[in-house]
């Protein structure tokens, strides 16, 4: 039961992130090299000016990644604290006279999948 919700979760995770990058982070990808691309056009600018020119064309895209990376650790972490306490209500519920079989089939348990 665990595994299948891992999975799917898994899957649904997959999914956020190719519709985020399809839809937002592939246009800036886009913009980035383009700009990148007319910094190097420029003739007269000095190696370190073109550097930062390409440096100023990545800002938007890192920061877009960034954020992303952020947000999807926090909502791995707010996850991990969900089974947790899930776990934990089991775990209080069970006593020394609890079998195993009583565990497994508990509607809790199979709710921490």
């Amino acid at each position: 039961m665990a595994e299948k919700a891992q999975i799917r979760i898994q899957e649904s995770m997959t999914s956020l992130v190719d519709d985020l990058d399809k839809s937002f982070l592939r246009g800036m990808q886009r913009t980035m090299h383009l700009c990148a691309a007319e910094c190097c056009e420029k003739k007269e600018a000095s190696v370190d000016q073109v550097h930062r020119c390409i440096e100023t064309c990545s800002t938007p895209l890192h920061q877009a990644q960034t954020f992303v990376q952020n947000e999807l650790a926090q909502f791995q972490e707010r996850l991990q604290r969900c089974v947790l306490v899930c776990q934990d209500r089991v775990k209080d519920r069970v006593t020394a006279n609890t079998s195993e079989s009583q565990v497994s089939c508990s509607p809790l348990s199979s709710s921490c999948a």
